[in-house]
């Protein structure tokens, strides 16, 4: 493995000779980190609010527009050949990009703890159900630390040496069980005839669903910018996690209505039989976790100046130490807070990289002070107005219509919003 995978500047452009992603590489990698027991978990969350059929209509939806945003955003990685936080510049200006860099940061953090104390919780779970054995820091601590040396290894090499080879075949072996075992021990007509109980619109349906993809937005580009052409990297990644996302949440829904309310998916699927495809997902978990890690570290890295292995490292070990503190209950709020933030951000990013620039990037300017992206003292008033407009839309149309969904009025606000300031007349840079 060359040593530019893995310590390369966050701020400079991956050459053409060392872009080795194909189409089937991101759909291996995108349908991948699509599967997950907290996937399955935010299934469940639909039902039995919502009836089974409506359920899987607002997954559809929700999904759909999710993966169209998040397959976008891997354009602008493989165009630029950066990553994510790198590519806002153009758009927010080099100091104004350092906001969603922050928080990308801390939200990454907080999503590799969860997706740690997820793993730790299932393992220990499907221990004491086989061996009568239980030991949640031992677990926690061993998955901390696989993610950890996975994301310090970065992301060519997993994608090449693991999903390529043989991991795809185990994570569609895994979802095959679980869909065999649905199939021949229940009736879906009978599922899909019972009505909701109520308390969650559609609205608010498709937003939990779309909060997934748009979970991945701040991180795509960091892997796409290995993509050898967009159109291979859009293809890949929207068809890889379209396929991952409406089928585990479908699962999860449907493993949650025919438990009776059973709180914990992981359980959930011990008892009815699904312990070794369990087993299989709990080990595909882990890539999850090496993503929030590995981009938390390529988001600090153009923060800090510093090798992004050694920080990988420093960021796997906080995940694990929150992992093993912090209650599960502390992130029931995380994906629709995840939305309100970076939903309008990459509405601004998307209308900026694909209509006033038209998808051109000075990658030289990127890092220079005063040069063409540092605009108003490094700001790029249009930019961060439009976003954090966008960002109050979000809220208020929670709060004020919490049935009709504030993912795309939030988008396309901060998007119209930056079209219509950069029709001002020219004169002096927003």
């Amino acid at each position: 493995m060359s040593s530019l995978q893995t310590t390369y500047d966050p701020l400079a452009q991956v050459p053409a000779e060392r872009r080795e992603f194909a189409a089937r590489d991101a759909f291996a990698l995108w349908f991948s980190l699509g599967v997950g027991l907290l996937v399955l978990q935010a299934g469940s969350l639909l039902v039995p609010a919502l009836s089974l059929g409506v359920a899987f209509a607002a997954i559809i939806c929700g999904t759909v527009l999710g993966v169209l945003l998040l397959a976008a955003a891997g354009v602008i990685g493989a165009d630029a050949g950066l990553p994510s936080m790198a590519a806002l510049r153009p758009s927010l200006g080099v100091r104004g990009a350092s906001i969603p860099a922050a928080l990308n940061v801390v939200q990454l953090v907080g999503w590799g703890a969860f997706e740690i104390i997820v793993m730790g919780d299932a393992a220990n779970t499907l221990a004491k159900d086989a061996l009568g054995v239980t030991a949640p820091m031992a677990w926690t601590l061993l998955f901390g630390a696989l993610a950890t040396a996975v994301a310090v290894g970065g992301p060519v090499s997993f994608v090449r040496r693991f999903l390529r080879r043989w991991g795809l075949c185990l994570i569609l072996a895994a979802a095959g069980w679980l869909t065999y075992a649905l199939l021949a021990h229940h009736d879906l007509r009978e599922l899909f005839s019972r009505p909701g109980a109520g308390g969650m619109g559609f609205g608010a349906a498709v937003d939990l669903v779309v909060a997934m993809p748009l979970s991945w937005l701040p991180l795509i580009a960091d892997y796409t910018r290995f993509g050898r052409s967009s159109g291979a990297m859009f293809r890949g990644s929207a068809l890889g996690y379209l396929v991952a996302n409406v089928w585990f949440y479908g699962l999860g829904a449907t493993y949650a209505l025919v438990s009776g309310g059973e709180a914990s998916i992981a359980v959930t699927l011990a008892s009815a039989g699904a312990g070794l495809a369990l087993l299989l997902i709990l080990l595909d978990e882990t890539d999850n976790a090496f993503a929030d890690i590995h981009s938390a570290a390529v988001s600090s890295a153009t923060l800090v100046r510093a090798p992004v292995p050694r920080l990988a490292l420093g960021f796997g070990a906080l995940c694990t130490l929150i992992a093993l503190v912090a209650p599960l209950t502390e992130y029931q709020g995380f994906l629709l807070l995840i939305g309100s933030v970076f939903a309008p951000l990459f509405g601004v990013t998307l209308a900026d990289h694909f209509i006033v620039r038209r998808r051109r990037i000075d990658v030289a300017e990127i890092d220079k002070v005063g040069g063409a992206y540092w605009f108003s003292g490094g700001w790029r008033v249009a930019g961060v107005g439009a976003w954090l407009l966008g960002v109050a839309t979000f809220h208020g149309v929670t709060y004020a219509f919490p049935d009709l969904g504030a993912t795309l009025p939030s988008l396309v606000t901060a998007g119209a919003v930056f079209l219509l300031a950069n029709l001002i007349p020219a004169g002096r840079r927003i």
